[in-house]
């Protein structure tokens, strides 16, 4: 059974706290546990990480050092704080052992090619990426698009743009592919609206409304259609994908679309701040 180690800002958040679970109940239960932990710091409000770990069953580390000699899969966490994501896996990135950073994998593409350029250095096998890529839905919509050209897509979701916009921008990306080449955000104060222009005709809308379940719609080819109003068995799937990259140390997703959904938070981040106007995208 492979060892996979956690590594986190501080280790009683949501992902943490539910992962362990997921990968005992996935494709891969028999092949993997997660077998070691370590945070960075305690935040108050949050469980110690020696509470965490004996109501987890999960040995306490001393050191990312220790996460990494003694595990054979890293988990980089963190999935509220990606500005500590590049700190966090300067040294699993070097480690040569399969890496999966949570979402959002860095808080500018500047910090997204550095970590991309240290993995490959290290010959580091990386993946990145929000669960919601790996929901049916869009499986199902890239099965149906085929060959042809995504026109336009819509999607709308919960959450704070920094942070949640990756669960509408990943999937976007997924279908849509990289190049984009501006963004606007002309929301208001409660609702946020980024259009992403691809220069080509090609436009993508990402909004993120209070309480809003996940969907998105799609046109493709020449009158093509995907609907999507629910949202389900993401997480499920995400947890497979990563524990497959971990058996096999094979991204399945190509390294530039996680650059991209890097410079597109970073770019709508800065667009926040001028709203109705054009911002070039970052990189």
């Amino acid at each position: 059974m492979k060892k996979i180690g956690f590594i986190d800002y501080y280790i009683n958040e949501w992902h943490a706290d539910n992962y362990p679970s997921m990968i005992a109940e996935s494709a891969y239960a028999g092949n993997f546990e997660v077998a070691l932990a370590w945070e960075e710091t305690s935040v108050e409000g949050r469980k110690p990480i020696d509470l965490w770990c004996a109501e987890m069953g999960i040995a306490r580390a001393e050191s990312i050092e220790q996460v990494i000699e003694e595990c054979d899969c890293l988990v980089v966490l963190s999935p509220d704080n990606p500005e500590r994501h590049e700190d966090l896996s300067m040294l699993p990135l070097a480690s040569g052992k399969p890496v999966y950073v949570d979402k959002p994998f860095a808080d500018s593409f500047a910090a997204a090619r550095r970590m991309v350029e240290r993995a490959r250095k290290f010959k580091t096998p990386l993946m990145s990426s929000s669960a919601l890529r790996f929901d049916s839905t869009v499986t199902n919509a890239l099965t149906q698009i085929g060959d042809n050209t995504v026109n336009f897509f819509s999607a709308r979701g919960p959450g704070e743009f920094a942070i949640y916009g990756i669960h509408q921008i990943e999937p976007m990306v997924t279908l849509m592919g990289v190049g984009a080449k501006r963004v606007m955000q002309c929301g208001n104060e409660r609702t946020k609206l980024m259009v992403t222009d691809y220069g080509d005709g090609r436009r993508g809308v990402v909004n993120l409304i209070p309480n809003c379940p996940f969907q998105f719609n799609v046109s493709y080819g020449d009158g093509g259609i995907v609907a999507v109003n629910d949202m389900q068995d993401f997480f499920a799937r995400f947890i497979d994908s990563m524990l497959g990259f971990f058996e096999t140390g094979e991204s399945p997703i190509p390294i530039e679309q996680t650059l991209e959904v890097a410079a597109l938070i970073e770019s709508g981040s800065q667009a926040l701040d001028r709203m109705d106007e054009w911002v070039d995208v970052a990189g």
